[in-house]
């Protein structure tokens, strides 16, 4: 007798489709989507809902089965995405073709997530954020190294622009000049340094609220 797969099953399966790179270790998503008509779309949540802010302020919508990606609608709303790809319009009436940012969506994210500031840098890659002026989160070797300290109070020099955080174990550093990403090419407003396990790494950030 064959086995049926239940349709909350399936609809699972198909939703791994929908998963932005930006998916944090609670399952979360963030996309930054640019639409055909230029408008911008926030979209942050799960397989389960969304919260959306864009052209028709902020409004939370809910899953839908879909046959491929996933699928939201709060009955006037609707949302179809898969990957880096989304349909957005009123229900019933013709959706429109959208396409995520994904260098936007990241630090969005990193927003969402209750980062205050935000730094990374390259070869290898690291990131940095402080989370709620209460925690230094650093991740280092492309993600292979993890530490989470408390944020110490800081020291601020007027004179250099600077601004040092000593955590013992980490120790940031966050001056108020002009970054190039030397990867991206992106500007930031702040050039950081994070001393870690004897290693300084170089890179730039910006703050987040």
């Amino acid at each position: 007798m064959p086995t049926t797969i239940p349709a909350l099953a399936i609809a699972g399966i198909f939703a791994l489709i929908c998963v932005a790179p930006t998916a944090a270790r609670n399952g979360d998503s963030t996309w930054v989507f640019i639409c055909e008509d230029k408008s911008e779309w926030l979209i942050h949540g799960n397989a389960n809902s969304v919260w959306v802010f864009g052209p028709a302020g902020t409004r939370k919508l809910a899953a839908a089965f879909a046959e491929a990606g996933c699928h939201y609608t709060d009955g006037q709303l609707e949302i179809r995405i898969e990957a880096e790809n989304a349909w957005i319009g009123e229900a019933g009436a013709a959706a429109q073709q959208c396409r995520n940012d994904p260098k936007r969506a990241v630090w969005e994210h990193a927003k969402l997530q209750g980062a205050d500031f935000r730094a990374t840098g390259n070869e290898p890659g690291w990131t940095l954020e402080i989370r709620k002026g209460a925690r230094i989160l650093f991740v280092a070797d492309y993600g292979a190294s993890r530490v989470e300290v408390a944020l110490p109070e800081p020291s601020v020099d007027p004179v250099k622009r600077t601004t040092r955080w000593d955590a013992g174990e980490i120790i940031l550093e966050v001056s108020a000049t002009r970054c190039i990403d030397s990867m991206s090419g992106d500007a930031f407003e702040s050039t950081a340094v994070v001393t870690w396990n004897g290693r300084a790494f170089k890179g730039c950030g910006r703050a987040l609220h």
